[in-house]
């Protein structure tokens, strides 16, 4: 399959040929057009990279590539071993570097990994930024530094404390109420870093019963890493079969949060941002952001909080931008990714955590009530294949003409409104698919919207003269 470039960094299958998959000379190559890229930003020498990785089977082997790359060009490497999205993240600051490398391919299968480049603030990489990477990429083998001028490699295994003991200062962390709940909790990590972060995270805030499946970190994945619904029957079942109050489910690098009920219920992807946004919102006034992927339930809440929701284009790179154009005090992504500015711009399941739990211990310790007691919709996501002689610009096109008479946002591929009812479609950042996004407040009619859009792709496919059948 062929390398995916996007705002998501650069992403493919590991091994094959070169260009068709993720193999030794692409990770070569992207590695080094990143750092001719933070070479050329002509920043104070000399220049120092933070790397890390989620528990892939290749991590190391990808790690190792990396490291040496940076340091044939001369550049400093702080290597945090294994680590989560969000240590990274908070380590390029903390550790004044120009910029850092996380080694994961997210919630893709075990068989795929990943190189996403920050910026000096922890950041992903903007759109533009992430050009020039590329283009630099495409002269990789031109020029490398000397012996004498070769980057030096330490390793760093603090940072993940260090993470941790900024979300227990947080004001709106409440260790005395989460102590006091005295909750049992069921944690899947999918044998990935998520093992090491959650548990250590829970113990400092006091919960005393925690239950860990699939907590070896080898990579050997014990199901789809994608923390969705159908992937964690086994983490739902437990929670019943125990009795817990709750199961909490991360993605390998811990920047998306799932929750599952005490009744074994899923509280639902959507409802993570949601959910931490209204205890946030209970506290702090402020405004608020979603992608335009995300449910109109953080719209709700934050209207009736007196703030204004902005809605950004999808990926957290457009997410962060918005946060920062309206000062949100809180916003993120449907997918079960939280941002909260005053730890830092990036999703991160840990601070989802935190906040999570104070507000379920204040609330009362059951999840189904306290999800009662937010406003409810129902979104059907649903995903296609792209047919390789299919232009999405015309699909695109075909349907705002269609529905030229409803509102239409053309930021990020197609969102159409009906009422309060919408649909999204977008080209996926990571695979090579058609996302289509609707909502409505019944999960029948999201459904039939669904139905309803795919139908008129094909009618606009067939009238353009492309295929399918």
């Amino acid at each position: 399959m062929p390398l995916i470039k996007s705002i998501s960094g650069i992403r493919g299958t590991i091994g094959g040929k070169s260009g068709d998959g993720l193999t030794p000379a692409d990770i070569v190559r992207f590695s080094e057009g990143y750092g001719k890229f933070l070479l050329s930003r002509k920043r104070k020498l000399p220049v120092q990279v933070v790397i890390g990785r989620d528990g892939r089977m290749s991590g190391e082997m990808v790690s190792r590539l990396v490291s040496g790359t940076l340091m044939g060009l001369g550049i400093h490497v702080v290597d945090l071993g294994l680590s989560t999205t969000p240590t990274l993240e908070m380590a390029v600051t903390e550790t004044g570097s120009a910029g850092g490398i996380m080694i994961t391919a997210s919630h893709n299968p075990k068989h795929w990994n990943a190189l996403k480049f920050l910026d000096r603030h922890g950041e992903f990489l903007s759109d533009a930024d992430g050009q020039k990477v590329l283009q630099l990429a495409e002269t990789a083998g031109n020029e490398y530094a000397g012996n004498a001028q070769l980057g030096k490699y330490k390793q760093d295994a603090s940072q993940l404390s260090k993470h941790i003991e900024k979300i227990l200062r947080l004001p709106l962390v409440n260790i005395p109420a989460i102590r006091k709940a005295d909750f049992r909790i069921v944690v899947d990590p999918v044998n990935s870093t998520g093992a090491i972060a959650v548990p250590l995270l829970l113990e400092r805030l006091g919960v005393q019963h925690v239950n860990v499946l699939f907590g070896e970190v080898n990579g050997d994945f014990a199901h789809l890493p994608e923390p969705l619904p159908e992937n964690l029957s086994e983490l739902a079942s437990t929670v019943v079969r125990t009795r817990a109050n709750l199961g909490l489910a991360v993605d390998p690098d811990v920047d998306r949060l799932a929750i599952v009920q005490e009744d074994g219920e899923m509280f639902g992807e959507e409802y993570t941002l949601v959910t931490v946004a209204d205890y946030v919102l209970k506290h702090t006034k402020g405004n608020t952001v979603s992608n335009m992927s995300s449910t109109s339930a953080l719209r709700d809440i934050t209207e009736k909080a007196g703030g204004v929701y902005y809605a950004a284009p999808v990926g957290e790179v457009n997410v962060v931008g918005r946060m920062k154009e309206v000062r949100a005090v809180i916003g993120g992504e449907g997918n079960g990714g939280v941002i909260y500015p005053e730890l830092h711009y990036g999703r991160d399941a840990l601070v989802g955590i935190a906040l999570f739990l104070s507000h379920l211990a204040l609330f009362g310790r059951s999840c189904s009530v306290l999800k009662s007691k937010l406003p409810y919709y129902h979104i059907s996501k649903n995903k296609i294949a792209i047919p390789e002689d299919v232009d999405l610009k015309v699909v695109f096109e075909g349907l705002t003409r269609k529905y030229s008479s409803q509102p239409i946002n053309r930021e990020d591929g197609v969102r159409i409104e009906f009422g309060r009812d919408w649909v999204h479609l977008r080209k996926s950042n990571t695979e090579p698919i058609l996302r289509i996004y609707a909502e409505s407040d019944s999960q029948v009619k999201a459904e039939v919207l669904v139905r309803k859009i795919i139908a008129d792709i094909g009618e606009v496919i067939r009238l353009n003269g492309s295929i399918p059948d």
